[in-house]
């Protein structure tokens, strides 16, 4: 069974997607970008977009009843690979060890023109 999870703290989705989707005992975040809630408008700079990609990341793993302690994996789809050491200490401020296995991968664009887009998946066994 999928059961959706919609998060009021974090930007609505711009597609045809949920916030997250759980199945079992694991939810599937999907790739949040640095846009605020409350403006729908992208962060400024690739640093204040990596912690706002996480901040939604958080809410949305607190929206499904979880933290982001469960994180066991993530991707992060970077514009410029140039940023990976910014990711690399951002996320330090968010997800504590044993950090979550995790991909970086450099992107040619993506939408509406974000620096950084990141998805994750919870366990919650």
């Amino acid at each position: 069974m999928k059961i959706p999870i919609y998060a009021k703290d974090a930007p609505a989705a711009i597609g045809t997607y949920s916030h997250a989707v759980r199945a079992g005992d694991t939810v599937y975040i999907s790739g949040q970008t640095g846009f605020d809630p409350a403006t729908m408008q992208l962060a400024e700079g690739i640093e204040a977009q990596i912690h706002r990609a996480f901040r939604n990341i958080a809410a949305i793993a607190e929206a499904s009843g979880f933290g982001l302690d469960r994180a066991v994996r993530m991707t992060v789809y970077l514009t410029d690979l140039a940023h990976f050491a910014a990711v690399n200490e951002i996320m330090a401020q968010y997800v504590g060890q044993p950090y979550p296995a995790r991909a970086a991968i450099g992107v040619a664009s993506l939408p509406r023109g974000a620096l950084v887009v990141i998805d994750c998946i919870l366990y919650t066994g």
